[in-house]
Formats: C-alpha cells, sequence, structure tokens
C-alpha cells in the first residue's frame, strides 16, 4: 500500500452506528474486518468529538475472533501483552510487534517470491501444479494476515480438499524422490 492512499474513513455516530463514508452506508466490524483483510487501512472517528477509536474497535474485532475459537494469539502472548502494561517494558513491546510483524510480511512477501522463480526442481513432472497448489496453500494460510489482500483463490475449493491434494502431492514428490535416490 501506497503511503498516498488515505485510509477509508468510518464515522461513528452517537448511535454508535458506523458509518463509511466513501460508500455512504453504515457498515458492521465484520465489514471493516472485510476491509482490512483485503489491503485496506480504515480510521475509525467519533463524529462528534473528532476522537479516533481506530485501537478501540481494532482491538475490539481481534476479541471477537478470539472469543469465537479463531485463536491467533497463544495464550502465552496474551499473558506478555497483559504484563507488558504493567512493567516497564512497555515502551519496548509495542515496537518489537511492529517489527515482528512486519519481518513476518516480509518473509511471506519472500516465500511468495521464490515460489514463482525459476526453480531446478521445474523439471521434473507435475512441478507446476505442486507449485500452484503451494500457492493457494499459502494464499489461503496467509489470507486476513495483515498486509496480504484477501483473493477469491482457495476460496472456491474448501480448504480440507486443498489440504488433501497438498498432502498427496507431497507423498508423490517424496516417492519419486525415493527412487532418485535409489
Amino acid at each position: 500500500m501506497t503511503d498516498t492512499v488515505k485510509p477509508l474513513l468510518i464515522k461513528r455516530y452517537a448511535s454508535r452506528r458506523l458509518y463509511n463514508t466513501e460508500t455512504s452506508d453504515y457498515v458492521t466490524l465484520e465489514d471493516i474486518a472485510r476491509f482490512i483483510r483485503e489491503g485496506r487501512e480504515v480510521q475509525i472517528v467519533d463524529l462528534k468529538s473528532g476522537d479516533d477509536l481506530t485501537r478501540q474497535y481494532l482491538l475490539q474485532i481481534v476479541a471477537e475472533h478470539e472469543s469465537r475459537g479463531e485463536n491467533v494469539l497463544p495464550l502465552s502472548v496474551l499473558t506478555d501483552l497483559v504484563r507488558s502494561y504493567t512493567t516497564q517494558a512497555q515502551s519496548v513491546v509495542p515496537q518489537f510487534l511492529a517489527m515482528s510483524f512486519e519481518m513476518l510480511r516480509d518473509g511471506q512477501s519472500q516465500i511468495m517470491e521464490n515460489m514463482s522463480r525459476a526453480n531446478p526442481m521445474a523439471a521434473m513432472p507435475g512441478f507446476e501444479e505442486m507449485q500452484r497448489q503451494q500457492q493457494a496453500f499459502m494464499k489461503t494460510m496467509m489470507a486476513g494476515w495483515p498486509g496480504i489482500p484477501a483473493t477469491q483463490e482457495g476460496k472456491e475449493k474448501d480448504s480440507e480438499d486443498d489440504l488433501d491434494e497438498i498432502k498427496k502431492q507431497l507423498a508423490e514428490l517424496q516417492r519419486k524422490l525415493s527412487k532418485m535416490n535409489k
């Protein structure tokens, strides 16, 4: 995302309803989560006071996902976050988390780039199909991660079917490699 793109402005009315200023309609927290998964930056402000409420609403979105069993944050990380609010380490934690997520995004980009480059294994029969499945798997696994836009690819097939297909192809590749080593 470039710096020239302004964040999507969401205004919170006194009734607590959230209003998308771009499309002139009301949105839900799930809509906001979808915008973010699609790679949009959002800013949520209180209409009356002008206070920036973005952090509050993003935390609420995370809490709702965690409460539904969509656990991304391990218990130890949550515990450490709570501790960081009561210690002198508080000033280090935000920078550490920001750098960690940036490294994660960079690593994801590098994996996708490496999968698309010429590779000595490309001459193997079925390599292109395996690479396509790996890319679909990576996109499915990374869907909703910061900096990774959501796509329709991978949603067409059930993710379990994709995983089964990847397992089959991996087993086939292992079988071929075993034959080559003999």
